[in-house]
């Protein structure tokens, strides 16, 4: 791949992340099949694996830009209500309503509120069926800060997944390598009845991501 911009050109940084997009199969079959990121394939993957979406379905998509986890769902799940957010914009997807805002505001949260029709600060009575959640912070390059700040991310969002979430529900998470990981872990396992912790085989090796799948959500 011939890099004729002279900026991007002498950052090394720059020209190894778009030589390795240039050889990532994963790039290319997004561009194929009409999906907005690669990453579309880590919810696809971890989907086939364990079967948590089907047709009807309430879904919340949370960290959601540029898109391709909703059209996915959209696309395969027509009948289902999804509900798109991230702090970008989201272009529109036919069969999604989004929405451009910080996930931990009081705004952002009124509006998810809304659209599930759940009473504010209220427990138990949660109307989505699912929620998957790809959010990542901004790293810095410092393992243990990055971990720590995608850690409170997904404490948020298993925090709006307890409220929201109806029995039986699934709750699907970006998490990161590290020892706190696994205090989470404990505290999901007690409110669901299955916890898989996995990497899919999209998810970039050299990545510290990891996925949690958390199925049979007890309320």
């Amino acid at each position: 791949m011939k890099i004729t911009n002279k900026k991007i050109a002498s950052k090394k940084s720059s020209v190894a992340w778009l030589q390795r997009q240039a050889a990532d199969p994963y790039v290319a079959r997004a561009q194929k099949e009409g999906y907005r990121a690669r990453a579309a394939y880590k919810l696809i993957e971890m989907n086939e694996k364990f079967k948590f979406l089907r047709n009807g379905q309430i879904v919340v998509d949370l960290g959601a830009a540029p898109g391709s986890w909703s059209q996915y769902i959209a696309r395969m799940y027509p009948k289902s209500k999804i509900f798109a957010m991230d702090l970008l914009e989201i272009s529109p997807i036919v069969g999604v309503e989004t929405y451009q805002g910080d996930f931990t505001s009081d705004d952002a949260l009124r509006w998810l509120e809304e659209k599930l029709g759940l009473a504010p600060d209220e427990m138990g009575n949660g109307t989505a069926d699912v929620i998957v959640s790809d959010m990542a912070p901004n790293t810095v390059g410092h393992k243990k800060t990055d971990h720590i700040r995608q850690m409170v991310l997904l404490e948020y969002a298993f925090d709006f997944a307890l409220r929201a979430l109806k029995p039986g529900g699934t709750f699907v998470c970006k998490s990161f390598t590290g020892g706190t990981t696994q205090d989470l872990l404990k505290q999901i396992k007690e409110k669901f009845d299955v916890v898989h912790h996995i990497k899919p085989p999209s998810s970039r090796k050299d990545s510290v991501e990891m996925f949690i799948v958390a199925m049979g959500f007890r309320g």
